[in-house]
């Protein structure tokens, strides 16, 4: 039963992830990006929130952060703050459909930070995987034309790879973390918030925003950042097949290709297919050799 259950939310939580490049695109029409985090992480917190109150975990969360304050400050500037403000930007300047999987790449940046930072060995599987991830990021920043290496957005393909950094780290500093992954990302939320507030006041340019646009943030808000954690970490927490739980999300990107095509008529140019997968066979070499990751959101 419980690895029912597992499937369940692993599914529930992968299909979730699948439109959030769809909706990242819809929601970028009505906000900046610093506007769109700042509404988005409120909507995450209030759910974060709801969910940790309802767990009976809510009073926890003052003695979680007074234990390690600048740790959970440092946290909270890395992801959400800098991560989702630089991603999003990415996503306004690139299509949908080229900025979603060069963002994908994150867990082959993971593998090269752990060996610098934690001092991981990189096998030769490491390698081949770290290639064959690249070339298919060069594949899709490039639309297949290799030898010119020219690109519709530097800045836009710049900022999807450097979130990758940023979520490397993020998770690199989160490994030891023994806090509840509730109270953690909540805390996130919380202690970001007053620099994405007071940032998007000192850029200006709030205007009125139609009740389509509050639907669009509130959908990046909950399934993005909020809900669509917990649905994974409790897959995670319940099934006794870590690596089978954890393939499921290599079915996110090809479902959010073909979302960005009919809901919002993105072309999908051939070489993104055949860079993204370059980038997930580099992914399964990492899997097939059995080095884990830390278990994370691998849409963002």
């Amino acid at each position: 039963m419980n690895e029912r259950h597992a499937l369940g939310y692993g599914l529930a939580a992968v299909l979730l992830w699948s439109t959030v490049a769809t909706a990242f695109k819809i929601t970028l029409e009505y906000f900046t990006p610093i506007q769109m985090m700042v509404a988005a992480s409120i909507v995450s917190a209030i759910a974060l929130t709801a969910i940790a109150l309802y767990q009976g975990k809510l009073h926890l969360l003052g003695r979680t952060f007074t234990a390690r304050p600048f740790y959970y400050l440092t946290l909270g500037l890395i992801n959400p703050f800098a991560y989702y403000l630089i991603l999003f930007k990415s996503y306004e300047l690139l299509p949908a459909s080229q900025a979603q999987p060069l963002n994908y790449s994150w867990a082959i940046t993971l593998t090269l930070m752990a060996a610098v930072f934690l001092g991981q060995k990189i096998r030769k599987q490491d390698w081949v995987a770290c290639a064959l991830g690249y070339f298919g990021v060069i594949v899709i920043a490039t639309k297949g034309n290799l030898t010119a290496l020219q690109f519709d957005s530097p800045l836009g393909v710049g900022l999807a790879l450097f979130s990758t950094i940023l979520w490397a780290m993020y998770w690199i500093l989160n490994a030891k973390n023994k806090a509840d992954p509730v109270l953690g990302v909540l805390l996130g939320f919380l202690v970001s918030l007053p620099f994405s507030i007071g940032l998007s006041v000192y850029l200006g340019g709030w205007k009125p925003v139609p009740w389509q646009g509050w639907i669009a943030v509130s959908y990046v808000g909950l399934f993005e950042m909020g809900i669509t954690f917990v649905l994974w970490i409790n897959a995670l927490r319940l099934t006794n097949n870590t690596a089978r739980i954890s393939n499921l999300i290599f079915i996110s990107p090809f479902i959010s290709l073909l979302l960005l095509a009919t809901i919002i008529g993105e072309e999908i140019h051939p070489s993104t297919l055949v860079g993204l997968v370059l980038i997930v066979c580099g992914l399964l070499i990492q899997q097939w050799k059995g080095k884990k990751a830390p278990a994370a959101n691998t849409s963002s």
